[in-house]
């Protein structure tokens, strides 16, 4: 397949114009088009301009990227990277669409239009293009006819979800004629530059995700109506309680938009005459009125839900079907529900919840029942295999585990025993079904074939580092409940958190040390990572919570100097160290990272040092950090440290959170060396990589002495500011005096400018300063606060 530099996406619309602000992201240059207008707008006309002025004919593709510097959550991971899109219109500028080596058409979804536009392109390609069409289940094979057949074997359908940036899947949908290697190279040119999480689908109606996402909605929504449930008793069950996400059924209803999701399943009651559940996709009658009167969701601020302010606050309310008004939301609250809110495990989570005695759990167990059931039923349909479904529902719909997944959570043959209790047709070929999953007596992965009964491995990318497969093949060196060291292989060992939520505890400082003398004694580095759903949040303040309760200030000191000790370790280790963060990086995650050699980020990061949300400041050795940092700028550019300090104080006192990997250099988080890997399953190969290259050559770092002190200077210059901020009304008194309390640690303490210091003094401001801020009432209650929010992390 010809390297793919140049990208062509034919239509401007908002699916067009985040697909082409992603394929940004990736480092390609993209050539956007759209339509050329057919009248003036009122403005252009005062300008006196016509149709054939270039900046109106080019107008459509010039507000698609307009809009994409103003959209929420920002397509782009920097703003800058807009200046990788040219626009041009389709009359004007196809030619140029001989230029690229991969083009994507996003327009309409309509037959007609697409083909046209396909015929339209076929004099313009250059030789070996590839061209892809960019639908949610149009037909690939009925488009491809319209290509000759030099062009047909390079054309497939590749689905985007929407946001592109944000959401993993990519459905790739080969034509009849399409040339197995360019499915096979593009699949894996998608998934290494743009992050996505490939799934092989047919030429069916809405392809995967959609086709059992949207008939899951609507079976939700007809035992909604048996049961008579609200719409919120609904989301309360169909969310993390049953190992989907938070958005639900009804929120994330709201978010596709009620008038899509209608539009999808009239076109499938239309296209699937056969469909054995056909009548779900009957669209209720109160949706029919809910679009009617504009109810569309949250593009109309209206759907299933809405927000309004109420004497100064925010108050959610939910949509009433039977007399089609909004009455604030009650939270409901079902016990089979309540029962998993502090399990971890989400097949744990299924299996608890269907098996539940209330009408929450009555609605889990009907809703689930026929969504896996008729997911079964649609292989070989829409898939060949179970791990194509189940990664599509994962990545497409968020859902935490597939329904083959669930399937196995809750017990095949139990599964089928109840289905049929409730004189529900169970098909033949989930009988005999142990498990659609297993590790072999290798500890690899396999997965069950519906069509040949029989197991075949699951796949695994070329070089990728799957933990769970490590740690069952005798990879495991050393272990406690919160954490793990592994073997990855040519001397390089792993340090895995795996406690709930990846927050940092006392068994995971003492074995950071363990891990660092493990690669010293043995190999030849070090990586921090794991695949969990974040990095880590940071440091569990459950301790702290209790010895601020008692005034265990000596227990709190060993604490924080038990994990300036871990950080420093990483920094000083005799080996390179890297780490991968990827989701959340908060506190002492972020702490962890700061002091590695090198960071290896995936794309979407988001880290910070957040410490000050809970009353405290960063004391495993961040604030000291970026003291140093800010230092080393000012040397490096001979130049006042002043700007570096107050920046970085800035971010701390903030508790500013990068968007994503990419802002992290600018934030002064990552330096020149780091990497950012744009898929997260090459993350912790690739961690290994900046390793092997590091230990070729390393020197360790020594702790740093004779420090020029940026001064109290400084600290006042801050303080005075924020006595500003008090006086102004913009920040409480106790919010200054953290401040204050911030910038006497980032300066170097009541010293003068250029006074010789050093790292562990730094640490030891970091302590007292943290001491000093737990000796706080309102740093207590804003701990204790925290907890009874359910939140017991630092974040």
């Amino acid at each position: 397949m010809r390297q793919i530099n140049r990208v062509a996406v034919l239509g401007a619309g908002v699916m067009g114009a985040t697909i082409a602000a992603h394929l940004a992201n990736a480092g390609l240059e993209v050539l956007m088009l759209d339509i050329v207008p057919r009248e003036l707008t009122g403005e252009e006309e005062k300008q006196g301009l016509d149709l054939e002025s270039p900046q109106v004919r080019n107008r459509i593709a010039n507000k698609g990227l307009a809009d994409l510097l103003k959209m929420k959550p920002a397509p782009f991971y920097l703003q800058q990277y807009a200046g990788q899109i040219s626009t041009g219109n389709l009359d004007d500028d196809l030619a140029k669409v001989k230029e690229c080596d991969w083009i994507i058409e996003v327009v309409i979804e309509h037959m007609p239009i697409k083909k046209d536009l396909l015929a339209k392109l076929i004099p313009n390609l250059a030789e070996g293009a590839i061209v892809s069409t960019n639908t949610s289940g149009l037909s690939v094979n009925e488009m491809a006819e319209v290509l000759p057949a030099e062009i047909r074997k390079n054309f497939l359908v590749t689905h985007f979800f929407n946001p592109p940036r944000y959401m993993r899947l990519l459905e790739i949908v080969p034509s009849q004629y399409t040339d197995p290697a360019i499915v096979s190279g593009l699949a894996d040119f998608i998934s290494r530059r743009l992050g996505k999480g490939i799934v092989y689908a047919k030429d069916t109606p809405n392809f995967i995700a959609n086709r059992i996402g949207v008939f899951s909605i609507f079976n939700g929504i007809k035992h909604m109506l048996d049961l008579e449930m609200t719409v919120e008793e609904v989301d309360s069950v169909a969310g993390p309680a049953t190992a989907r996400p938070g958005s639900a059924a009804f929120r994330t209803s709201d978010l596709v938009g009620i008038d899509t999701l209608v539009h999808i399943c009239k076109n499938t009651y239309e296209l699937l005459p056969d469909d054995e559940c056909r009548e779900t996709f009957q669209i209720p009658e109160f949706m029919e009125q809910m679009v009617a009167q504009g109810l569309h969701g949250n593009k109309s601020k209206k759907g299933f839900y809405k927000k309004e302010q109420v004497d100064g606050r925010r108050q959610i309310y939910y949509y009433d079907y039977n007399s089609g008004e909004f009455k604030p939301a009650e939270k409901p609250k079902f016990a089979s529900v309540v029962a998993v809110k502090m399990v971890d495990d989400p097949a744990q989570k299924v299996k608890m919840v269907v098996n539940g005695q209330d009408k929450g759990a009555e609605f889990a167990w009907r809703s689930l029942r026929d969504s896996l059931i008729y997911t079964v039923n649609r292989i070989p349909e829409i898939a060949d295999d179970i791990v194509n479904i189940d990664n599509g529902m994962k990545w497409g719909f968020n859902w935490e585990i597939g329904p083959f997944e669930m399937l196995d959570a809750i017990g095949v043959e139990s599964f089928v025993k109840r289905a049929e209790k409730d004189g529900i047709a169970v098909p033949e070929t989930l009988k005999g079904v142990t498990s659609f999953y297993r590790y072999n007596d290798s500890g690899q992965q396999e997965y069950y074939d519906l069509q040949e009964k029989s197991y075949h491995l699951v796949p695994q990318k070329e070089g990728q580092i799957n933990l769970q497969i490590l740690k069952k093949t005798s990879g495991v060196v050393e272990k406690t409940s919160n954490c793990s060291v592994v073997d990855l292989g040519d001397g390089v060992f792993g340090l895995e958190f795996h406690s709930k939520m990846n927050s940092i505890s006392g068994d995971i400082l003492a074995m950071t040390h363990k891990a660092i003398k493990r690669a010293e004694d043995e190999g030849v580095g070090l990586v921090i990572g794991n695949q969990g759903t974040n990095f880590s949040v940071g440091a569990n303040l459950m301790l702290l919570a209790v010895a601020l309760a008692e005034g265990a200030y000596e227990d709190i000191d060993l604490s924080v100097r038990a994990f300036q000790k871990a950080t420093m370790a990483v920094k000083y280790a005799k080996v390179p160290v890297v780490a991968a963060p990827f989701g959340m990086a908060l506190g002492g995650g972020c702490e962890f990272s700061l002091h590695a050699d090198a960071i290896n980020a995936y794309a979407e990061t988001y880290m910070g040092l957040v410490e000050i949300g809970v009353g405290l400041i960063p004391a495993g050795g961040g604030t000291k950090e970026m003291c140093l940092r800010a230092v080393e700028l000012a040397k490096q550019y001979d130049t006042d440290v002043t700007p570096f300090i107050f920046k970085n104080f800035q971010q701390i006192g903030m508790a500013k959170v990068s968007m994503g990997a990419a802002e992290l250099q600018g934030m002064g988080y990552m330096r020149n060396g780091d990497s950012v890997s744009m898929d997260i399953d090459r993350l912790l190969a690739d961690a290994k990589q900046k390793v092997l290259a590091l230990a070729t050559n390393y020197r360790p770092r020594r702790p740093a002495e004779n420090i020029p002190a940026p001064g109290r200077s400084i600290a006042a210059s801050i303080k005075s500011q924020l006595w500003n901020m008090k006086m102004g009304g913009f920040v409480t008194e106790y919010e200054a005096e953290m401040g204050g309390i911030i910038a006497d640690v980032i300066t170097g303490g009541d010293v003068l400018p250029g006074t010789p210091i050093s790292e562990n003094y730094l640490l030891q401001l970091e302590r007292q300063a943290f001491l000093k801020l737990c000796g706080n009432k309102k740093t207590a209650e804003r701990v204790q606060h925290m907890l009874k929010k359910g939140k017991p992390l630092r974040n």
